[in-house]
């Protein structure tokens, strides 16, 4: 039994303490209130220090209460909802990397602190995007500029859907108080050139640009500053596929690299100059070095947060050898762990954290120590450490991303060493030495660049193996921890019994329940895409999309970045047919992206379909009384009829689905005239017929369609409406939704709810929202209600 009175204050069960309790925070959906938070954190930080006998349940109620706080502030800098949609007059100065794109640069905003702002945006972080066909952004916007804008803002917001980014996540990480564009932008005014560290990176990359012409051009600004703005979508896929993606991006090794070269230059100034010792001992003048070479180097990354957890790790280390404090692997891992949880708790909501501390943990765990023989023995210690870190991480990198990478273990067994020992050293090398003198720093990216070119097209050719990326169902809670357990008692050591029974425990997070339809059965999910739709059906063993969502010129894409990730999450291994309701962009707009991640038949379309999403694509006719039947589901058009002309929304197919125990309405963008000729067709055969328990609202809940007659015929009992939050279009309609709530229909919004979820089951027709099913603290539709109010009284 452990002895309370002897844990140790910053020892490792104090860690694991302060993790337990800012996780519980952040994976509660209710937020702490502030008066409870700050009692709650004071008691705590004593009883912490003073009170042995309860330290660990001390610590973990600090870490509750702390993270508790950070959420709450965070939520408070955000824009009130009375804010929304406003044009503003804002200055302030450019922070990272303005991203240019097809029609737009997007870029993140510090609004200045000053009087002269609007009160909830003065001195909060914003993300901007300026719009613009001509290429001046390109010119104009520099990192470290300061400007005043017109913008319209409002509260950073996000779709909701089964494996899609949580946007919404991602603001309160960033402390982000509004996203929004510019408004006639000809009229911004530039107050001050570019300025500051984020200027000098800048500058450097564009130097690295201009100086390296080859391919590999791209990969050394991204290794040397974390200047990913050049790589291609296709590069992302390799690397994804590869599982390289943490090698790329800025990382903590990178920290590691700089500190560590700086600790080495002081150890050679020591030797060098003995009499330095006399007044400092070099162990010390290292540790200094090596904590301001990090925090440098950091700094000119603009603070990311992977750089500034491993800086705080390094300074813990660098502290205790200062202190001449004996270093053990496992309580400099938990004193870091601590250090980056009190700087901020929020830290647990990114990927960086779980996956770099669970790393190191695994490896001290699992690795011999530094004494372990010859250059053999390292050398298996080495492909010892990829097969610990891959088996180790495989689970916690399955629930973060939903996906495996079988190629990972052989990929990082090649490029940790290649990259890290020779690239990424020569990048940074180029990059110190033009920091000292124009000009320098040419040769050595040019050579990091010869070294890196030649294995890219092999890490291509590997991720378009069959070893590539292996794509997961989004899996219960409790998967995880199973998965964590079983993968622990795997690397114990030889001998221990059982270890064959231990991959059962993987089963519920490599296998998990999809929860499919039973014969007979249909499941319904009307995916969250913004201001579109695309809906999923399934059977037992099919599965059937009905349009793709939008794709616009400003590089979103639903199909890419909602449809497709919500169809892996969601189990869909093949689409055995694809239905575009008619040629608009928004229905039809992000159907490339999801044909080119799961092959289909040739869609089913309005006769004559035209649009430029649908361009070259061979499509058959969605014509009324074509019908089919997958288990016990039968499938059939309503509309067009033969021989109807193509007239953009009013030629939307219109399907139903019929089950054993209820049916269901597609209605794509019809319009009154086409509603009220179903309910004509309708009484005249009963194959027409429009009985369904869940209808689709037509046209996104529009004023043109949801004629009363046609909103009377289904005998509905949900009204599904799929919608963008804040539309321009004023979609749905309200007297549109009272109107289906007359007839006895409960409407439900994507735009509210998320991603929609609707069985028709033996035990009922149900409908499950993404919002409700999976509640979040920071969610957005509760942050709008106005009786909730996170500022303190």
């Amino acid at each position: 039994m452990l002895d309370a009175a002897r844990t140790p204050p910053f020892g490792k069960l104090a860690a694991i303490a302060l993790l337990a309790g800012a996780a519980a925070a952040l994976a509660s959906p209710w937020l702490c209130p502030w008066g409870l938070s700050a009692a709650m954190l004071i008691a705590a930080a004593i009883a912490w220090w003073r009170s042995p006998r309860w330290r660990v349940v001390a610590i973990a109620a600090f870490g509750f209460a702390l993270a508790s706080a950070h959420i709450a502030y965070a939520l408070d800098l955000q824009l009130p909802a009375q804010w929304e949609k406003r044009e503003v007059a804002i200055s302030g100065r450019i922070v990272d990397l303005p991203v240019h794109e097809t029609r737009r640069t997007r870029f993140e905003f510090r609004v200045d602190d000053d009087a002269q702002q609007p009160a909830p945006l003065r001195g909060g972080l914003l993300r901007l995007a300026w719009y613009d066909d001509d290429p001046r952004p390109r010119s104009v916007l520099k990192a470290g500029q300061r400007w005043r804008f017109h913008a319209r803002v409002r509260a950073p917001r996000g779709l909701r859907n089964p494996g899609g980014a949580d946007a919404e996540k991602y603001a309160l990480m960033q402390r982000l108080t509004a996203t929004g564009y510019l408004r006639n932008p000809e009229i911004s005014q530039r107050l001050s050139a570019a300025q500051g560290l984020t200027a000098w990176r800048e500058s450097i990359c564009d130097r690295i640009a201009a100086t390296v012409r080859s391919d590999g051009s791209r990969f050394v600004r991204a290794l040397a500053l974390g200047d990913t703005r050049g790589l291609k979508d296709r590069d992302w896929e390799v690397l994804r596929a590869d599982g390289l993606t943490h090698l790329i991006a800025i990382s903590g090794f990178h920290v590691g690299l700089v500190a560590g070269f700086f600790a080495l230059l002081a150890r050679a100034l020591w030797w060098s100059l003995p009499m330095l010792g006399r007044r400092v001992p070099a162990v010390i003048a290292a540790s200094v070095a090596a904590m301001l070479g990090g925090l440098l180097y950091a700094a000119a990354v603009g603070f990311a947060l992977p750089t500034m957890r491993t800086w705080l790790m390094i300074a813990v280390i660098a502290a205790l050898r200062i202190a001449r404090r004996p270093v053990h692997g496992f309580d400099a891992l938990a004193l870091a762990a601590i250090a980056v949880l009190l700087a901020d708790p929020l830290a647990l909501l990114g990927a960086g954290f779980w996956l770099s501390f669970l790393g190191v943990a695994w490896l001290l765990w699992c690795l011999p120590g530094p004494d372990a023989g010859g250059w053999r023995e390292r050398l298996r210690g080495f492909v010892s450490a990829q097969g610990v870190a891959s088996l180790g991480l495989l689970p916690v990198c399955v629930a973060l991303f939903g996906q495996a990478s079988l190629a990972g273990p052989l990929a990082n067994l090649l490029a940790v060493p290649w990259w890290s020992l020779l690239v990424v050293p020569l990048a940074l090398l180029g990059t110190g030495l033009e920091s000292v003198h124009a000009g320098a720093g040419e040769f050595a990216w040019r050579w990091a660049a010869a070294c890196f070119e030649p294995g890219w097209p092999a890490f291509s050719a590997l991720a378009e193996s069959g070893l590539a990326l292996w794509w997961l169902p989004e899996a219960r809670w409790f998967a995880l921890p199973l998965a964590l357990l079983g993968a622990f008692w795997l690397l114990l050591p030889r001998g221990v019994p059982g270890k064959a029974l231990a991959v059962l425990l993987w089963m519920p997070l490599l296998w998990p329940d999809r929860r499919l339809p039973g014969p007979g059965e249909a499941e319904l999910v009307v995916i969250d895409v913004g201001q579109g739709l695309s809906v999923l059906v399934r059977t037992a063993r099919h599965s059937l999309l009905f349009d793709a969502g939008p794709a616009v010129r400003d590089g979103f894409d639903a199909g890419e970045r909602a449809v497709v990730p919500a169809l892996h999450a969601l189990g869909v291994r093949r689409l055995d047919q694809v239905v575009v309701s008619h040629g608009d962009n928004d229905h039809a707009g992000g159907i490339k992206a999801v044909l080119r991640a799961f092959p289909a038949p040739a869609p089913f379309a309005p006769p004559d379909i035209d649009g430029e999403a649908v361009q070259s694509l061979l499509t058959r006719a969605c014509s009324a009384g074509t019908a089919w039947q997958w288990d016990g589901v039968r499938l059939r058009f309503l509309h067009p009829p033969a021989h109807f002309p193509y007239l953009k929304n009013e030629s939307s197919c219109v399907l139903r689905i019929e089950t054993e125990h209820g049916a269901a309405l597609l209605t794509g963008d019809i319009g009154e005239v086409v509603e009220r000729d179903l309910v004509r067709r309708a009484a005249q055969s009963p194959a027409q017929t429009l009985h369904a328990e869940v209808v689709l609202v037509a046209h996104h809940g529009s004023g043109g369609s949801s004629d009363p007659e046609f909103v009377q015929a289904p005998g509905a009992r949900h009204a599904l409406v799929s919608s963008g939050h804040g539309n321009r279009f004023g979609h749905p309609r309200a007297d549109v939704l009272e109107r289906w709530r007359r007839a006895g229909a409960a409407p439900r919004n994507t735009a509210d709810d998320g991603a929609l979820r609707v069985g028709l089951r033996a035990q009922g027709i149900g409908v499950e929202t993404r919002r409700q099913a999976h509640p979040r603290v920071w969610d957005a539709t509760r942050r709008a209600d106005p009786g909730l109010s996170y500022r303190p009284d």
